[in-house]
């Protein structure tokens, strides 16, 4: 079994900052891609960051210049650093990643959400 158990929701003023953790755990043998995903209510789930195993990164252009995405691949965690927190950035954060387990399939996992919350 796989799990994906991410950290570090709550709730911030408009301009604060917040860090999201996410770790993989299981029968895994190695990881490529991990993201972070939001949904707000009434809306579609979008992608908000995401890190290939190589260290390429790409950005919500909502979230450039604010959000920072990294992982750290010997603890199989990722990290959403965000700051300059806005009202629009309320939703529940996914975590989301391609994991080879030790049969080499990918497979798709997903974190169960933390809330974010950004008072005005």
């Amino acid at each position: 079994q796989v799990q994906l158990v991410e950290s570090g929701g709550g709730l911030v003023q408009a301009g604060g900052s917040l860090r999201l953790s996410c770790a993989a755990s299981g029968s895994i043998f190695s990881i490529n891609t991990m993201g972070w995903y939001r949904q707000a209510p009434g809306k579609q789930r979008e992608l908000v960051a995401a890190i290939t195993s190589a260290g390429s990164i790409d950005y919500a252009d909502s979230v450039k210049g604010r959000f920072t995405i990294s992982r750290d691949n010997a603890k199989n965690t990722v990290y959403l650093q965000m700051n300059s927190l806005k009202p629009e950035d309320t939703a529940v954060y996914y975590c989301n990643a391609h994991i080879v387990r030790l049969s080499y399939r990918v497979y798709d996992y997903w974190g169960q959400g933390t809330q974010v919350t950004v008072s005005s």
